[in-house]
């Protein structure tokens, strides 16, 4: 076999029928791949993975840590949709003087000692889907892991990973279970950017939402159903979504359409009546309109309207993070506390709890149908014999014609 040519049990008889294949190649490329990689058949078997991605989080709940962070979510064209040049003097002239250390004193009221509770509680939720996985397909070679929109770890970083480790096949979930631009569009476009720098992209697959998902809307209601048992039941439940503007939803953003869905159906599977069930819109930014009515607004009328004890969900969230504990849990509670209201309880998000586990443990394997690893009669030592068995031929392909 000539200097140079990859190590591929496989094909290396028609490398030697075809030297004219052997192209010297620059040593600069625009493209990743990995160095000294091998083709031999039995060398790298075939893996599959899931990559969640979640929003992100910065490391620490200081002003120094907050601000890169602000600022490459804010800087995010999917988050903020002004002109390129005036929000860069916005964020950079205002925003992030301020913020971060606004941010921080905020980030500190939940942090634990574990660290960021969105970054505790996203590796806990993908540890829990991977032995999920594994459960369900003992004989497959399914990795699950774990990025950051914004920080670390990045999608970048993960994805390079992956491919070192060997994965040719990935499904993307994104952690958001209504879809909007702003959030899982911003996934898919740090996916899109990661993936047309590899040499050799994996076969991908993305779950765009799953906002009416029986599964998810079964773990939904499990989950608010075991708080009253436990807690007790207020006289109305609230759902807050995270808002975004407007004008994103009359430029074609579904986001508005699916909270409601979502509400909607998790009414319906609870039995309550419309009267019991108010949905509202939370965490909005600047002064332009966002989608109504707002959260903060919604908790002062229900309490000047003679409601005394409140529950709080937000189905949005799919692991507790800042704009949960902090903004529902302590900030409109207080709110709904002076405008007259007794108590105003969070029923947390799914987080790592087995309703949530299994019902996206069922989503992956509804969007991965059709790939060998993930099929419920996948048989890794068959596979593995069959690769055996092709790398054995070709050797005596290759034999033969020496």
């Amino acid at each position: 076999m000539r200097a140079g040519a990859p190590k591929c049990a496989g094909h290396v008889a028609d490398w030697q029928a075809h030297p004219a294949l052997i192209v010297t190649m620059p040593s600069s490329s625009n493209y990743t791949g990995l160095a000294g990689y091998s083709h031999d058949a039995g060398a790298c078997p075939v893996q599959a993975a899931v990559l969640l991605v979640n929003l992100g989080t910065p490391m620490a709940p200081t002003a120094k840590a907050v601000r890169p962070y602000l600022a490459q979510f804010l800087g995010d064209p999917r988050v903020i949709e002004y002109p390129r040049w005036l929000w860069w003097l916005i964020l950079h002239g205002v925003i992030l003087r301020v913020r971060p250390a606004r941010s921080a004193h905020a980030y500190g009221k939940i942090w634990t000692e574990h660290g960021s509770p969105l970054r505790v509680g996203s590796e806990s939720l993908a540890r829990g889907l991977d032995a999920e996985l594994r459960r369900q397909r003992p004989q497959a070679p399914i990795k699950v892991a774990l990025a950051m929109r914004y920080g670390d770890p990045s999608v970048a970083q993960v994805v390079a990973q992956l491919q070192r480790e060997g994965v040719r096949r990935l499904l993307v979930l994104p952690l958001y279970p209504q879809y909007s631009a702003t959030s899982t569009g911003s996934v898919l476009d740090a996916v899109a950017d990661t993936i047309k720098r590899l040499r050799w992209p994996p076969e991908l697959r993305t779950v765009n939402d799953y906002h009416d998902d029986p599964a998810h809307i079964d773990a939904l209601a499990g989950s608010l159903q075991d708080y009253w048992a436990s807690h007790g039941r207020g006289e109305k439940l609230l759902l807050s979504f995270h808002g975004i503007p407007e004008r994103y939803v009359h430029a074609g953003d579904p986001y508005f359409c699916q909270c409601l869905a979502t509400a909607r159906l998790l009414r319906e599977r609870l039995g309550l009546s419309a009267d019991e069930l108010v949905v509202s819109f939370q965490s909005r930014v600047g002064r332009e309109r966002w989608l109504q009515p707002y959260t903060d607004a919604t908790v002062r009328r229900l309490a000047a309207a003679g409601v005394r004890r409140l529950d709080v969900a937000c189905p949005g969230f799919a692991v507790d993070c800042l704009e949960t504990l902090e903004e529902i849990a302590m900030q409109n509670r207080d709110f709904f506390v002076a405008a007259g209201g007794e108590t105003l309880r969070y029923i947390p998000a799914l987080n790592a709890g087995a309703g949530q586990v299994g019902s996206l443990a069922a989503l992956v394997l509804r969007h991965t149908q059709g790939w060998p690893e993930f099929a419920a009669d996948y048989d890794a030592d068959a596979a593995r014999r069959d690769r055996d068995l092709a790398r054995q031929r070709a050797r005596e392909r290759h034999a033969r014609a020496d």
